[in-house]
């Protein structure tokens, strides 16, 4: 079985979706050790636009994951695909135009997909007696996400998401904009993790 995939989206894919990217591959990292945490989740991120295609990440993003004990090593941007979509258990956009746009692309993801503010909402509701239990093996980590993302699913009202779930792009804007987005993706990545490997 693969390990549980995250694939975090965005416009450009040099900006918000691999600050997440990175930020919870550090975030799993950091709950598993360094020599596990990578084996435990794949954390991916792909862009809507399509035009950064093969750039690295955006330079203000790579100094800000860097600074938060994350890399931006061996990093590319890339085109959103179906098959990207189609191999993740949980789907994290940046706002809800990019979630309208993994679901018209693929609507059987619906359920799995979140915009990234909307998920972290959820994740404060789940029952974390009712997941299978926690253990820093893929498999188990596996399941347990799987179960994390059907009980946000379930949470979900019909009005979600909402307009503040939304992620601003930081892109040419100054270092306390990439700041205020880096904090608003951990206050989802770093419960995710947790909950994932508690």
């Amino acid at each position: 079985m693969p390990p549980f995939t995250v694939l975090h989206v965005c416009m450009g894919n040099i900006c918000r979706s691999p600050m997440a990217e990175r930020l919870l591959a550090r975030a799993v990292r950091d709950r598993a050790g360094d020599a596990d945490g990578d084996t435990l989740i794949r954390s991916v991120s792909a862009g809507t636009g399509g035009w950064h295609e093969g750039e690295e990440m955006n330079p203000p993003a790579a100094r800000l994951v860097r600074a938060r004990r994350g890399t931006d090593e061996d990093f590319l941007a890339r085109k959103l695909r179906g098959d990207f979509i189609d191999d993740a258990d949980l789907i994290l956009t940046a706002t809800a135009d990019q979630y309208d746009y993994v679901v018209a692309l693929r609507p059987e993801a619906a359920d799995r997909t979140f915009v990234l503010g909307e998920f972290g909402r959820l994740l404060g509701a789940v029952n974390a007696a009712g997941l299978p239990p926690a253990e820093a093996k893929p498999e188990a980590v596996h399941a347990r996400g799987v179960a994390i993302v059907e009980q946000a699913a379930t949470l979900r009202g019909p009005d979600a998401p909402q307009a503040a779930d939304d992620l601003d792009d930081p892109w040419g804007r100054g270092d306390q904009t990439f700041q205020r987005v880096a904090d608003e993706i951990e206050d989802t990545t770093m419960p995710l993790a947790a909950l994932l490997l508690p």
